[in-house]
């Protein structure tokens, strides 16, 4: 069943670059944005949801899904969270939303936080799922996390030694990424995985998605640093997995107060996919903050 059915698909391109988006439902610009290593799909579930109050935008990030895939440049600028966000808020242009509100997971989450510090004007509302800070990660890195968040460090090694490892048996290390990261593997439906599986046995996805980290262990600490004083101005949600490693290890909500204006969030009973662990909860609790 694809549960994407009722969405209308697109292609538009941004600064030379072609992004994959599904559109569907009526009233005011909701952007979704997935992550690592996902596509729009790890949405499916409620979207359709999202669709009865809001105009749902799902999309293919940079180097994801059936978006375009760059080379990455020596620097991996073109995989900068700056430019990621500028491609999203390109295409909401191009679609005629002047503002918008947006719901960010995983590496989603991180473009979606530069967006807001980018562009503070055009974001009205803005929900980040299970993450915390890319600085304050870094900054706080011990045995338990390096254990858990191993990828963060096998992805920048230089090119291509990840990306000839994970390309040796792509389907394997998609699963077990999945597996590692949520609670309950069976909240995957077996579309969904095929839909995962599809794009990450592309090599340019491979390499494409190893930039994006490369990127968040260099220019992105850059762009980081620099705005560090910067507070997120609209109304703010995060929500996390209280079996997940972020949930375990950190103050969650108190790390983003300290980041922005007014902040609210909470845990949920689920891994660090909670699109796809707990729809329901994750649907009411997005629903509430984005009509409140």
């Amino acid at each position: 069943m694809n549960a994407f059915a009722d969405f209308r698909r697109e292609v538009i391109a941004v600064e030379g670059i072609e992004i994959h988006l599904a559109r569907a439902g009526s009233g005011n610009p909701l952007l979704l944005l997935h992550g690592y290593p996902q596509t729009h799909w790890m949405w499916h579930k409620i979207a359709p949801w999202l669709a009865t109050d809001f105009t749902v935008i799902a999309t293919d990030l940079r180097g994801y899904g059936d978006s375009a895939k760059p080379i990455g440049e020596v620097d991996h600028r073109n995989y900068s969270k700056r430019v990621m966000a500028r491609d999203q808020v390109n295409v909401m242009t191009q679609l005629g939303y002047e503002q918008f509100a947006v719901v960010g997971h995983d590496r989603g989450a991180r473009v979606a936080h530069r967006m807001v510090l980018d562009y503070p004007d055009r974001v009205s509302k803005l929900a980040l799922l299970d993450i915390i800070p890319t600085a304050e990660l870094y900054a706080t890195i011990d045995q338990t996390l390096a254990t858990a968040y191993y990828h963060w460090f096998f992805l920048i090694q230089p090119s291509p030694l990840p990306e000839t490892l994970i390309g040796a048996n792509p389907q394997y290390y998609l699963q077990q990424c999945l597996k590692r990261w949520s609670y309950d593997f069976s909240a995957f439906t077996p579309a969904a995985l095929a839909e995962y599986q599809r794009c990450f046995q592309d090599p340019a996805t491979i390499h494409a998605t190893c930039e994006d980290y490369r990127a968040a262990a260099t220019i992105d600490l850059i762009h980081d640093h620099h705005d560090r004083a910067q507070r997120i101005t609209c109304p703010l949600l995060v929500l996390w997995g209280n079996q997940g490693i972020i949930g375990r290890k950190y103050e969650v909500l108190s790390i983003w107060q300290q980041r922005a204006i007014a902040a609210q969030g909470n845990a949920l009973p689920c891994g660090h996919f909670l699109p796809e662990e707990t729809p329901q909860e994750t649907y009411q609790a997005l629903r509430k903050f984005l009509l409140a």
